[in-house]
């Protein structure tokens, strides 16, 4: 598979690096087991897609509850953006999302999806900057990734630190009035842990 003209091998290691730590199944067992009053137990499916799909690479993903594995609470289709100095991943929804459910762990599933299955959730992006051995990743400025909760117009705030095993992440819902913070942990991040790893189907960039 040949790389597009317009990204470089050199300027793309930090976005390959990135795309393999989160290439996988993360789950919060441990940290459920300990605190299982506050912490349910959760896995974050992360799925790469084919090369085709965005002509770069992509990822579909679902978050699901153990004990639900059919019925992800969370999907999404996702695109790393080389800029240089930090990854921005674009954000899409799915506007028949149950039709895809499972699409993380049964890749006949994952085939069915396609660019007219998605639409872009605009100020939703992420940019991920490498810090060390990690990467961090945030919402994209401006507080404008609205989500409505109980009736309640709220913008999202996430803070990500993903590793090539493990990957913790703080959402949290913040009244667009009051900057109060509406839904999400009130306890801390949730903390995953790689099970598997995806990344031998990541597209090779050559």
């Amino acid at each position: 598979m040949t790389i597009p003209l317009h990204i470089s091998e050199s300027e793309s290691n930090d976005l390959l690096t990135l795309a393999r730590c989160i290439a996988g199944d993360f789950s919060n067992y441990k940290q459920s087991f300990e605190n299982p009053k506050n912490y349910a137990h959760i896995h974050v499916f992360f799925r790469p897609l084919p090369w085709e799909f965005f002509s770069g690479i992509g990822f579909y993903s679902e978050q699901v509850y153990d004990y639900d594995l059919w019925n992800p609470y969370r999907q999404g289709v996702h695109r790393l953006v080389d800029h240089k100095d930090h990854i921005y991943i674009e954000n899409y929804g799915l506007k028949d999302a149950f039709l895809y459910a499972g699409a993380a762990r049964e890749l006949d599933i994952l085939k069915t999806i396609t660019t007219d299955s998605i639409e872009r959730r605009y100020h939703c992006g992420m940019i991920f900057k490498r810090d060390g051995d990690l990467f961090r990743g945030s919402v994209e400025p401006g507080n404008l990734c609205l989500i409505e909760r109980d009736g309640c117009q709220t913008y999202l705030v996430s803070d990500v630190e993903v590793t090539e095993t493990t990957w913790n992440s703080l959402d949290r819902g913040m009244d667009i009035n009051t900057h109060n913070q509406v839904w999400g942990s009130t306890f801390g991040p949730l903390r995953f842990e790689k099970r598997e790893s995806f990344a031998h189907e990541i597209p090779a960039i050559v």
